[in-house]
């Protein structure tokens, strides 16, 4: 089951994704379940399955994506969790490196996003986000695929030449992260560490690599992160991009307004936005 969270007719809704279109859940289930962060929290993706065989009345052409989860309370983001990502950075620490965005600094499927005017170092980083199903604190690797919802793409936009000493001040400008265009729910990918994840800049292949190569896999994340904040539905956590980011480039890439920047998963979907100034 594919779960989107868009505006349309200016108000939000939630729905399943059916062949280029959706099945509208809001004008059935919304006062039950009001948001699509409602229906996690409620733990309620099983309540609303079969409306998947229904008619999908809604193209995509008709409504304003939204971030998967457009305000979850936590995004935890994973930095350099595949192989070759530490070999361009020369990373050596063995733990998984841990850092937050804010909700504001993400945007969804087909919208802008922003370069900042002040930066000429803005990069690309395509990875796979993994949703919070509910709540779970110090959970065991053995136990923690069970808590997950389900899974999305994520372009976690690097503002390079703000990232300092550390990733805060580089990884929260407004709208420099995309995230979408669906949640794919965890019965639809029995294996998130074998998945195809690439970068399209253009339409040239930037990043391109497989889920397998993460360096702390997905358990481990859950496990490491649940051990010192409680993890609750909706939560995001951002895996990880793979090598190849434009930093590194000879010569360096980075995104310029008028881009087309997309990520693209195996099985997953395929996150597609511009970028503008």
């Amino acid at each position: 089951m594919k779960l989107a969270n868009f505006i349309y007719q200016g108000k939000k809704h939630y729905g399943i994704v059916r062949n280029n279109h959706i099945v509208d859940l809001f004008p059935v289930m919304g006062e039950k379940y009001s948001s699509l962060q409602d229906l996690l929290d409620k733990n309620a993706l099983n309540e609303i399955a079969h409306f998947q065989y229904c008619d999908a009345t809604i193209g995509f052409d008709d409504v304003q994506f939204l971030p998967v989860i457009d305000m979850p309370g936590k995004i935890l983001c994973v930095g350099m969790n595949y192989q070759d990502k530490r070999i361009e950075f020369n990373e050596k620490n063995k733990a998984p490196t841990i850092f937050v965005r804010f909700n504001d600094s993400q945007t969804g499927h087909n919208n802008f996003i922003q370069k900042p005017v002040v930066s000429s170092q803005f990069d690309y980083e395509g990875e796979l986000a993994v949703i919070i199903g509910k709540e779970c604190f110090n959970v065991s690797e053995r136990a923690s695929l069970e808590y997950i919802a389900g899974y999305s793409c994520y372009m976690d936009g690097s503002v390079r030449d703000w990232q300092h000493s550390w990733y805060t001040a580089g990884k929260n400008w407004p709208a420099t992260g995309a995230f979408g265009p669906f949640l794919v729910t965890a019965e639809e990918i029995p294996d998130p560490q074998n998945l195809a994840i690439k970068t399209i800049l253009n339409g040239l292949v930037v990043q391109d690599d497989n889920t397998r190569n993460m360096v702390h896999k997905i358990p481990e994340l859950i496990s490491y992160i649940s051990t010192f904040t409680r993890l609750k539905a909706g939560d995001v956590i951002i895996t990880g991009s793979p090598g190849g980011v434009g930093m590194k480039r000879i010569p360096q890439l980075f995104l310029q307004s008028g881009d087309l920047i997309e990520v693209e998963i195996e099985r997953v979907g395929r996150l597609s936005n511009r970028v503008s100034a």
